[in-house]
């Protein structure tokens, strides 16, 4: 039996035991595996995340730039906070010596052919907890056809998540014809955070952004959308950290681009840097320059 060590004798009573408060909004009071995953998920010093959107294919198929994920996406992957996929890629192409955290797709069922709003739970917490995913994600279609099964999908997975310790991310959908607006996403932003997500994904809006992110009680991390040219996808990230953001989640506007690496640096320049559009446009010139000259 090892001997016993003596009893302590400095037990600091002079000294109050100070807890303190978590740093992301709205998540002081889960568990504390939830907030160790969003405390990965999102950079304490800051409060903010870059992550990298590579689940397209779940309901689009090999999308422009996701043709082969092994040769364009991993060599991104050092330059972002978080990676969000689809389990199937995880298991068959990212390494598991990977250490950024996961974002992993959990929703799924129509193709870009039928009404996207008709998801389902394609994925249960069991995997999720076995691939040690950060937080798992599913669309909400606010207003669509089948808004309130997305809905009690969410509550599901949120449910399922809260047992298990992992946080739930919800992405605020957009069908075609519907007004991309402050006060649509005030109210689908709300509708996630009131029924229990952890962190709401959705769309950057020009006029009344800050109201969106005010009045939602979570995080919010903007959708980078379809391709734009990127001093527009550089400008409009900026905006939104300026407007109460708590994150970046780009796909098309990285991996889409002519230097994805320059995107992702100039990206993180502006989340983590403070950098302006202009500062972080060079940035992107200057790698695809680089990048020119290697070849």
């Amino acid at each position: 039996m090892p001997e016993a060590d003596k009893e302590g004798k400095k037990y600091y009573v002079d000294i109050p035991q100070k807890g303190e408060m978590f740093f992301l909004k709205g998540s002081n009071e889960l568990d504390w595996g939830m907030k160790n995953r969003l405390a990965r998920i999102f950079n304490p010093k800051d409060g903010h995340t870059v992550m990298l959107a590579i689940d397209h294919g779940y309901f689009q198929g090999p999308t422009t730039g996701l043709e082969r994920v092994d040769v364009t996406i991993l060599p991104l992957v050092s330059y972002c906070d978080t990676l969000m996929c689809t389990r199937g890629v995880l298991r068959s192409i990212v390494p598991p010596s990977m250490t950024k955290p996961v974002v992993i797709r959990a929703s799924g069922g129509p193709s870009i052919l039928k009404e996207l709003s008709d998801e389902e739970l394609a994925m249960d917490m069991e995997d999720c907890t076995r691939l040690g995913v950060c937080a798992a994600a599913l669309q909400v279609f606010i207003g669509g056809e089948f808004e309130s099964r997305s809905v009690i999908n969410m509550t599901k997975l949120v449910n399922a998540g809260l047992r298990n310790g992992i946080p739930t991310m919800a992405v605020t959908a957009v069908g075609k014809e519907m007004v991309r607006d402050a006060q649509y996403f005030r109210l689908a932003t709300r509708i996630c955070a009131e029924l229990g997500a952890s962190y709401v994904k959705t769309y950057y809006v020009d006029e009344g952004f800050e109201t969106v992110t005010s009045s939602c009680p979570v995080p919010i991390v903007i959708a980078g959308g379809k391709k734009l040219p990127e001093m527009d996808a550089l400008t409009m990230a900026y905006r939104a950290i300026s407007e109460g953001a708590a994150g970046v989640d780009m796909g098309r506007n990285i991996f889409q681009s002519d230097s994805p690496v320059g995107m992702m640096k100039a990206i993180n320049a502006i989340v983590h840097g403070n950098e302006k559009p202009e500062k972080a446009h060079q940035i992107y010139e200057a790698e695809k320059a680089a990048a020119g000259r290697r070849r």
